[in-house]
Parts: structure tokens; C-alpha cells; sequence
């Protein structure tokens, strides 16, 4: 059968009168490879042998894993013991992963109803860094290489309160069997080309902001500062114009984060240090600077506030553009898309940030106003102007016709504004 020769180009075909075209005129060699069969398990085969061992512990069905969280032969490897592991077949010998190391794994993975939802032949990942549910995150570096276990794993160490749609339900526990298929050495961050570090950055950011909309926010901010690491530093080869721009913008973007992680953990002191740090890479960071101030009025350093806020506002183009957005458009900080965000997974729409600064200046004044004094005042001639919309109505035992005692009355009565919260936007 014509082939490839094994110089790498086509064999040529014979021309008319069957005379061979080129130079081999007259011969023509054909190599044939002895056929090979490599024997693997197919992916039925495979799945097949994971419902048998289930089926050994367990039929999946109404009473689902429940049993088993309370049955002999398991391991817990956490002290809630919602994390159980079970060994099939014992490992070659070889050493335990060690933090930093990278693991590639074979997973297959079932609900309690015996669907499957994972099935992976081979995934690779360093313990530690969060891109993994917590049940191979904690269980993968108890094995050996060539092991194979069952991790029972309650929601918590799969895939949380919110499940993953749409095939794991919600708190929902999971059965993962998992095979140890080899163990390295991670990869150093340092010694990776700029290009490949912006990858990584990146991918662990989007990590990060998936826990983030989650509700994990510190499985998020780990992600976040691995991702830092991966963007810091020296490089195996100095980074272009280009390429050192883009990694000072993921900087800045990984340390806003961080903040509204830490804000989100109530670590206010972490959440203003980051905003910091971010300012110090891009002195102009709306972000940062609006946080910066937010947090520098919750401590009550209100001169340094105001200066803050109203750099900000400078230097915030949605004071101009925004203007116009509808009201239901999802701002730039806004919410990543998800479940229980909203209708038809929206999140609510923030106040746009001009109005955010605009709010915070006002407490500022506001705390920095003294209370008008409520001193008696001489009555009001002729009728009363008509009641605005929103105004509140007169008390019983007062006709409506009555002048009040006084505006500075009301404003004296009412309380001081306290600062508002730093609010937490979305990460980005």
C-alpha cells in the first residue's frame, strides 16, 4: 500500500505505461510495521468495573451514600469526617506527593443515584493550588503511585452548597475513584517565559474568581496570591514592552482582588494593604483608589479619604460614559454569572462607581458638619406650601395646616452618618 517514505515525502505514483515516476525508476520499496495491539480498557470496560466495585460497597439508589459515611473499612481523612478514603488496590511503593509536586490522576466520579459526572483518563494539577475539588485536593497526596482509591466525599469537599450544573445537584455527595498515574516536580514560575507566565497568571485568577462567585473567598484569595507568585519575580527572559504591561495589569488585577477577598473574610488591615500595593504598581487604579478610600474612612482618617475619593472620581471615565447605561446593565463590577445571582443568573446591578463616590464624599461632610442648632424659631405666616412627594405626613393631635416648629428640628434630631461599609465588588 503507497505510503510515506521514510524521507518524509510521497511516494510518487507511477505515470503512463506503468513507468515509475522520479528517480527510484524501476524498484519500489514498501516498508510494512508488524500490526500491533495495545490492550486498554475501553471507556465502557472501564465504567463498567467502577459500577462493579460500587455496587460492592454500595447500590446506588434511594438511600445513596449515607451508609457509608458511618460504615467500616474507611479511612477519614478530615475530623468532621465527611471526607472518607477506602484503598482498592495498594500502590507500587513509591513516595507520597510532596507539597509543590505535580500528580496526573484518573478519575471517575458518581452521584448518589449512580450517575457519572466525572471521567477524566488523565488530570493533572499540584496539590494545593485550588484548581481542584477539596476531595483530590486532601486525598490525592495520601497515595502512592499506581494506587486506586475511593474518596467518599459529603458537599463541602465536592462541589459545595451550589453544585455544578447540570449534573451535580446541590449538596450533593460524590464517589470518586482515583488512580495515582505519576508524580513530579511542579513547575517553577520563575524559570517560564513571560508568555507562559501570563497563562498561568491568568488561569489562576479565573480560578480564584470562580471561588470567589461561590462563596469560597478564601480557596479564592489562595488562588489569587498563587497567581501573584506566578506573576512576580524574575524571569527566565526579560518580558517585552508589551508583555511587561500586560503582567503590571494582571498585578494590579490579582491585588484588587486579593482586597475584596480579604473585605469579603472581614480582614479589613489585609483588604486596604493590597489596595496599596496595587497603587503602587498603577498610582491611577480607580479600584483601588475608590477601596483605599472606603477603607480610609471606616478608620476615620477622613482627610485622607476625601483626597482619595476625589482622585478617584478624576480619573474615572464612567463619570462620563455611564450616564447613559441603562439601569439594568451589568456594570464592570459586576458579579461573575452564576447561580443565585439573580434572575436568569444576573447578579443585581451595582450603583455605578460615580455614584459610589459621590455617596462616600457625602458621609464625609456629613460626619464633618456639626448638628444645627435647635434654637426656637419664629412661626411661619400664611398657608403652608402643598407637601412634597415623600414627605412625611403630620403626626396625630397636628392639622395638616399646622406650621411645623422648624427644618434644623428635624435635622438636629436625626442621627450622624457612620461610614458605610467598604463594599466588596466582584472579582475581576
Amino acid at each position: 500500500m503507497p505510503g510515506p517514505s521514510p524521507g518524509g515525502s510521497p511516494e510518487r505514483e507511477a505515470g503512463a505505461g506503468g513507468r515509475p515516476r522520479g528517480t527510484g525508476r524501476g524498484r519500489r520499496v514498501r516498508f510494512r510495521l508488524p500490526h500491533t495491539a495495545i490492550p486498554l480498557p475501553s471507556v465502557h470496560e472501564e465504567e463498567q468495573l467502577f459500577y462493579r466495585r460500587l455496587e460492592a460497597l454500595a447500590a446506588p439508589g434511594p438511600g445513596g451514600f449515607g451508609p457509608l459515611f458511618a460504615a467500616d473499612g474507611w479511612s477519614d481523612l478530615t475530623e468532621d469526617r465527611l471526607l472518607r478514603k477506602r484503598v482498592v488496590r495498594d500502590g507500587q511503593g513509591g513516595p507520597r506527593p510532596r507539597p509543590g509536586q505535580e500528580v496526573s490522576v484518573k478519575v471517575l466520579g458518581a452521584r448518589e443515584d449512580g450517575g457519572l459526572v466525572e471521567r477524566d483518563p488523565r488530570l493533572t494539577f499540584v496539590p494545593g493550588h485550588g484548581d481542584v475539588v477539596q476531595a483530590l485536593e486532601l486525598g490525592v497526596p495520601t497515595m502512592q503511585p499506581g494506587e486506586v482509591s475511593f474518596f467518599l466525599a459529603a458537599f463541602p469537599y465536592g462541589y459545595g452548597r451550589p453544585g455544578r450544573e447540570p449534573d451535580v445537584p446541590p449538596e450533593a455527595p460524590l464517589l470518586f475513584e482515583v488512580t495515582l498515574l505519576e508524580v513530579r516536580d511542579g513547575p517553577d514560575p520563575q524559570r517560564l517565559p513571560p508568555a507562559a507566565r501570563l497563562r498561568l497568571g491568568a488561569q489562576r485568577r479565573e480560578r480564584g474568581n470562580f471561588h470567589f462567585a461561590r462563596g469560597d473567598f478564601a480557596a479564592a484569595l489562595r488562588s489569587y496570591r498563587l497567581a501573584l507568585r506566578a506573576l512576580d519575580g524574575p524571569a527566565a527572559a526579560p518580558p517585552g514592552p508589551q508583555e511587561e504591561e500586560e503582567l503590571r495589569d494582571q498585578r494590579v488585577k490579582c491585588l484588587n482582588n486579593c482586597a475584596a477577598a480579604e473585605l469579603k473574610l472581614q480582614r479589613a488591615g489585609e483588604a486596604l494593604a493590597a489596595c496599596e500595593a496595587a497603587l503602587r504598581i498603577n498610582p491611577d487604579n480607580g479600584r483601588a483608589l475608590l477601596r483605599r478610600g472606603q477603607l480610609l474612612a471606616q478608620q476615620g482618617r477622613d482627610a485622607e479619604a476625601a483626597l482619595v475619593l476625589r482622585r478617584a472620581l478624576e480619573l474615572d471615565p464612567a463619570s462620563k460614559v455611564r450616564a447613559g447605561r441603562a439601569p439594568g446593565a451589568l456594570g464592570r463590577a459586576g458579579v461573575p454569572r452564576g447561580p443565585g445571582t439573580g434572575s436568569a443568573g444576573v447578579p443585581p446591578q451595582p450603583p455605578c462607581r460615580p455614584q459610589v463616590i459621590h455617596a462616600e464624599l457625602s458621609r464625609l461632610v456629613k460626619r464633618q458638619s456639626p448638628p444645627a442648632p435647635a434654637g426656637p424659631q419664629e412661626p411661619l405666616h400664611g398657608p403652608p406650601p402643598p407637601p412634597s412627594p415623600g414627605c412625611v405626613a403630620a403626626p396625630p393631635g397636628r392639622a395638616a395646616g399646622d406650621a411645623p416648629r422648624g427644618r434644623a428640628a428635624l435635622t438636629a434630631a436625626s442621627p450622624r452618618s457612620a461610614p458605610a461599609p467598604p463594599a466588596a465588588e466582584g472579582a475581576t
